[in-house]
């Protein structure tokens, strides 16, 4: 940074400031930690020599510290879990509803808002790069690109079938009902990321997007739909004025998709090569929400499991996340030994 020139591209040099301050934010928390250890000898001497009722006054403050200490160790071991190849990008994440119409529906929309909420508790910005609404209620698919530092890291855990069970409130004799909702989260990958997609290989429609109506109403052609024709991954993008920056974003996203599915398929013959059981991805039901006739949202994959079935829909879900991440790098770890 120091070196002459440096400010003379912009961007370039805002990419590496980005990457010096992702640095310091896995080194910070761990040269805190071993000064906080350092205060602790320095307190055990202080215990040690001094008179009885001073020992009782610093053996407290020390116990308090200790505490302390292990939150913050917690802290960081969670995360050294986010040490994947792209865990600190930004994250796509995609919500499907499944069978069921206006229920599933309905459920789809609720996922939506306790991303979002977890979002912003995380400190992420969340942009809605598409949401197609249903018929009835609540939405049929969504598309949010979340921001910030580790955001791909934590989502990514997200990964799989969600499944709602409750009284419908569409169901005029209140009967319990159980809906179903994918989820999927890719990286938001780097453009120097060697993907390149052929023209001849995708299918661009451009049509008038949704929206408010009023003077909020967008009149002109700017929403834009991309194929990929030997897929058949189509992505949407429309929460832009501009039809050029649409299909830019549009483009990122069908990149980021054909990346993820490339690895998922290195992820599939290495799991066969070790004898993993399981499917990847799509396909594997890893949450239960039941909220009649008890209230309990239970995670399949680790056991972790909460009463506080409205927290978790208001956004509490890091318990999950952490739980998942732990899980999945032991599983590695496993694998290596067997191997």
């Amino acid at each position: 940074m120091a070196a002459p020139g440096f400010w003379d591209a912009s961007e370039k040099a805002q990419k590496h400031i980005g990457k010096l301050n992702g640095l310091k934010r896995i080194v910070g928390p761990i040269a805190a930690f071993q000064k906080k250890i350092d205060d602790i000898d320095v307190m055990i001497e202080l215990v040690e020599t001094a008179t009885v009722a001073e020992q009782e006054m610093y053996a407290t403050e020390l116990d308090q510290t200790v505490k302390g200490l292990l939150e913050d160790l917690e802290k960081i071991e969670i995360s050294s879990f986010l040490s994947g190849q792209f865990d600190r990008n930004d994250a796509i994440l995609s919500i499907q509803a499944g069978a069921g119409g206006t229920e599933s529906c309905d459920w789809a929309d609720i996922l939506f808002r306790m991303y979002s909420r977890w979002a912003e508790r995380r400190g992420f910005t969340v942009e809605v790069q598409d949401v197609l609404v249903g018929d009835q209620a609540g939405i049929t698919k969504a598309t949010l690109i979340l921001r910030g530092e580790n955001a791909y890291g934590y989502a990514k855990a997200e990964r799989g079938v969600h499944r709602l069970v409750r009284i419908s409130p569409f169901d005029a004799n209140k009967r319990r009902h159980t809906s179903f909702c994918a989820v999927d989260v890719i990286a938001q990958i780097d453009e120097d990321i060697p993907i390149e997609i052929p023209d001849s290989e995708i299918r661009v429609d451009v049509y008038r997007s949704s929206g408010k109506g009023g003077q909020g109403v967008n009149t002109t052609d700017s929403a834009v739909r991309i194929t990929h024709i030997p897929t058949g991954i189509v992505v949407v993008c429309q929460n832009e004025r501009s039809q050029i920056k649409n299909r830019a974003s549009a483009m990122n996203v069908l990149k980021s998709r054909l990346y993820e599915r490339k690895l998922d398929e290195q992820r599939s013959e290495m799991e066969r090569f070790y004898g993993e059981k399981g499917d990847i991805g799509w396909g594997s039901q890893i949450r239960s929400y039941v909220l009649q006739p008890y209230q309990m949202v239970k995670d399949l994959r680790t056991g972790v499991e909460t009463s506080q079935s409205g927290a978790v829909l208001d956004g509490d879900i890091d318990r999950f996340l952490e739980a998942a991440l732990a899980s999945r790098i032991k599983g590695q770890a496993e694998n290596l030994e067997d191997a």
